[in-house]
């Protein structure tokens, strides 16, 4: 790879503390992201983001005003773990396609071609890259590998993939509430969980000031509550069962043919999204289970299982829900919103 003359900088893409990992994210849709956002694009709200503390590493001036086109990105998990290696195009960019990362807000982003590591898996290269969100690269073991990478021209020239058109959209309660009697829940279940919806945000809203909740609490005080009132009842749910953090049974008898749905539950502010895995291995053999929830008790990502290739079974995130941020899809995920993510998580859920 000719890196002659070019910048170097290294980009996370995450951080071990949470589990948060939005390397998928980046690299399916050429982006590098760094947050916080909220104060909106980064050169119409630069004295905002200049009271940052230096010592955060957070990044905003490096990311926006000092990378440029043609620099090369490494994208990074980590100190140490290498996911991808990039060419940047164009300039700095803020949109609300990423308002909501699996509970990030990375509103800045910048375009990136990234290129084929050929022979290397990512995540098996490990180099020490140093702290801080965003900076510069001059470790020369850095610079030898990456002009040991076979890259070609066509690599280098390929077509970046086009961000989704429409960004995320608020969805009310009314609406939402309508979507889930049209699709045959009660008007009783809906309005209480609008009840439920106002109780679990002003709990929230207390954890943030005294302390996160341990991940039994967040079941029992966050997550239950809004299962109860789409339906389940207690004797259909089950804490710790069998290695799954809480089960859910068509049946009241706790068998393996009557689970119905897989709940992965995290603490509070950790990645739901990302563990997937977690809830999935154990409801993959089940045949009956067709449905996943991942949850850190605020935000809810639903999955539903169906045939892929060669016969096999897949799970495909299906809708995807922040209860502080109630919206209609996430464009960036491919998936429904608040409405599709509730009737997903109801007992009398119907595939259609």
């Amino acid at each position: 790879m000719n890196i002659e003359g070019k910048m170097i900088w290294a980009v996370a893409c995450g951080e071990n503390y949470s589990g948060r990992d939005f390397t998928k994210v980046c690299t399916d849709w050429d982006v590098i992201l760094i947050g916080s956002g909220k104060n909106g694009p980064y050169f119409e709200n630069k004295a905002l983001y200049g009271k940052s503390s230096k010592f955060k590493r957070d990044g905003y001036k490096e990311f926006a005003e000092d990378i440029k086109d043609g620099h090369i990105i490494v994208l990074h998990h980590g100190m140490s773990k290498i996911l991808g290696v990039g060419m940047v195009v164009g300039d700095y960019n803020w949109s609300k396609l990423f308002e909501d990362i699996d509970g990030w807000d990375l509103q800045h982003y910048r375009r990136v071609r990234w290129l084929p590591l050929k022979g290397v898996d990512p995540g098996s290269k490990s180099i020490a890259l140093g702290r801080g969100r965003v900076h510069k690269i001059h470790s020369v073991e850095v610079i030898e590998w990456l002009k040991s990478l076979s890259v070609t021209d066509t690599d280098m020239k390929r077509e970046l993939r086009e961000l989704p058109k429409t960004e995320p959209k608020p969805v009310t309660c009314d609406e939402i509430g309508k979507y889930l009697c049209e699709k045959g829940i009660s008007s009783t279940q809906v309005e209480t969980l609008f009840k439920e919806f106002d109780k679990l945000i002003k709990l929230a809203d207390w954890y943030d000031k005294n302390g996160q909740p341990s991940e039994h609490e967040t079941v029992a005080y966050l997550v239950i509550p809004i299962l109860r009132a789409l339906g389940w009842t207690h004797e259909q749910m089950a804490v710790e069962w069998k290695h799954v953090d809480l089960a859910l049974f068509d049946q009241p008898t706790r068998k393996d043919e009557n689970l119905a749905v897989v709940v992965e539950v995290k603490k509070k502010g950790h990645a739901c999204l990302s563990a997937q895995s977690q809830a999935e291995h154990y409801a993959q053999s089940k045949d009956h289970c067709k449905r996943l929830i991942v949850t850190d008790g605020l935000r809810y990502g639903t999955f539903l299982r169906e045939r892929g290739e060669n016969n096999t079974w897949i799970w495909k995130l299906y809708a995807y829900f922040n209860l502080r941020q109630l919206t209609d899809k996430y464009s960036i995920y491919e998936c429904g919103g608040a409405k599709e993510a509730l009737h997903i998580m109801a007992k009398d859920f119907l595939y259609e």
